[in-house]
């Protein structure tokens, strides 16, 4: 399993039992916990940087738990969202997956499922992270280049030969060289196909 030292389970639940039970559960498998007795009380401390995954009551008085992974999804958040629901509830909880939530289960639960539906949401918010920090390095690379630099690494990317890109850009082939020699430094690329795949990755972040 994935999992880094800066994740935290966010549990916000109004109930004080159900709370208590699972930092209980949770600190005694070791991991940072972090409870929460309602969605504004959560949405009050919320930050962009927060790691980890948010185990999330369905049903609460004010703000319910579908309209806190709204404002958590207009702001962009990150974080893995698990449902906790009634029976009643799974189809929201479904609908709930369908807007981007990562998992739900219901009540009552066994402690041993809860905990495999955390590890995975972990797993998942390491891999995202991974991602999101190779795509900000990717892109504070791209910064770096000049237009020039820019338009020779999208005729390279795109599989056009040094002789097309000189013709293309009307410059000599040497200059193509001397350009595709600096986008590779700049770049951190050691070959082509890395190159393609830096490009490419920053292309699905956007």
């Amino acid at each position: 399993m994935m999992r880094d030292t800066e994740q935290v389970i966010y549990v916000v639940d109004d109930d004080e039992a159900m709370r208590d039970s699972m930092n209980w559960l949770l600190e005694g498998e070791g991991y940072a916990v972090a409870c929460f007795e309602s969605g504004e009380h959560f949405l009050a401390a919320y930050r962009d940087d927060m790691r980890g995954c948010l185990v999330l009551d369905v049903r609460m008085p004010e703000m319910s738990g579908l309209e806190l992974h709204e404002h958590l999804a207009d702001r962009g958040s990150a974080l893995p969202v698990i449902f906790v629901t009634g029976h009643g509830d799974v189809p929201m909880a479904v609908a709930a997956l369908q807007r981007g939530a990562c998992d739900f289960i219901e009540k009552p639960f066994h402690n041993e499922d809860l905990l495999a539906r955390i590890r995975r949401a972990l797993t998942l918010e390491c891999e995202n992270a991974t991602r999101r920090k190779r795509s900000d390095a990717i892109a504070q690379r791209l910064e770096t280049l000049t237009q020039r630099e820019r338009e020779v690494m999208d005729l390279v990317v795109a599989g056009k030969l040094n002789k097309q890109i000189a013709d293309s850009l009307d410059i000599s082939m040497k200059t193509v060289e001397a350009h595709r020699a600096r986008v590779m430094d700049k770049m951190g690329a050691r070959t082509l196909a890395e190159l393609v795949r830096a490009v490419m990755e920053t292309t699905k972040a956007e």
